[in-house]
């Protein structure tokens, strides 16, 4: 069985049987009233390590806290189509563990990877990404998309930031760019099933983005990943680096009246935040203006402590709007 969408954009996505079975997943979940907020990876560990945490017991025990379960916990009808779409499998003392969980935001769910995600080809969703929703409904809400826009999410991951904008504006479709295959696959799904037509490009720049941007959406690692994880790792300047990469490819693409909504960390080091000013920069270049501003001003603490952040003062949260004249 395939089943064909449109993808609004010049491409069509063909969905194979084991894309269908999780499409039919969420589905499944949606009717049985599923919700999850899914915490930091923190807090996580810290909630499954709990005495009696050692198997699922309901829904959210399994597609939330990736707890192993019995296989007479979960519905016939969900374990099945778990087997159809190969994302179970067997682990000690006969239990079962899904490969996904699913995780609301707003009147959606979303498809990501099981915790802990320790692939290299792990698919992201967490505190971040509803924080990232919620700067582009105030962001939208301010100043709404064109009519016939073009949204492009740079780095979709699980297609948070181009299922939200393309609902949000009423365009119904979006670009959504990602060096991860499987994250390209998961964003697909999941915007199929939130009724969105996302036009997938395997990329880690935007030369398979044809048309001028109206809204570039990105949500980049800001974090220094000794394992170089794509999903988690920032790179450079203490982890701003691929912010800063996305933010020039942007820029350099906006349509007139364009803009960039970009949402990631920054470390301050002696009080001073250099991704702040290369923004300054990129944008004086381009031809545009900057809004730029702390969300958080203290995050991920705990991360002073490795030598790589042996001079930050703190890590902020910060948004930059980066807007081209029309």
């Amino acid at each position: 069985m395939r089943r064909e969408t449109s993808g609004g954009l010049g491409k069509r996505f063909v969905f194979g049987r084991e894309d269908v079975a999780l499409l039919q997943l969420v589905d499944s979940l949606r009717e049985r009233g599923y919700r999850f907020v899914t915490p930091t990876p923190a807090s996580h560990a810290r909630v499954v390590a709990r005495p009696g945490r050692d198997r699922a017991c309901s829904l959210t025990d399994i597609f939330g806290w990736s707890l192993p379960f019995a296989r007479d916990t979960l519905e016939p009808e969900l374990l099945g189509l778990l087997e159809l779409a190969c994302m179970v499998e067997p682990v000690s003392r006969g239990l079962l563990r899904s490969h996904l969980r699913a995780s609301s935001l707003r009147d959606a769910l979303y498809l990501h990877s099981a915790y802990p995600t320790d692939g290299r080809d792990a698919v992201f969703f967490g505190p971040d990404s509803y924080r990232f929703a919620a700067l582009i409904e105030a962001e939208l809400a301010a100043e709404p998309v064109p009519e016939h826009g073009h949204i492009v999410d740079i780095g979709t991951g699980a297609g948070v930031g181009a299922i939200v904008a393309a609902k949000l504006s009423g365009l119904g479709a979006a670009t959504g760019t990602d060096v991860n295959p499987q994250a390209l696959r998961l964003a697909a799904i999941n915007a199929r099933a939130a009724d969105v037509a996302l036009h997938g490009v395997q990329s880690d720049d935007l030369c398979g983005v044809g048309r001028p941007i109206d809204l570039a959406l990105a949500n980049p690692p800001y974090i220094i990943d000794d394992d170089k994880r794509r999903y988690r790792d920032g790179g450079g300047m203490h982890g701003a680096e691929v912010a800063l990469g996305m933010a020039q490819a942007a820029i350099a693409r906006l349509a007139p009246g364009g803009r960039l909504i970009l949402y990631t960390g920054s470390a301050i080091v002696a009080g001073e935040d250099a991704l702040r000013s290369a923004l300054i920069r990129a944008a004086e270049t381009g031809e545009c203006t900057l809004r730029y501003r702390e969300l958080d001003p203290d995050v991920f603490g705990e991360e002073l402590e490795r030598p790589a952040y042996r001079n930050v003062d703190r890590i902020a949260l910060v948004a930059a709007t980066v807007s081209k004249a029309g």
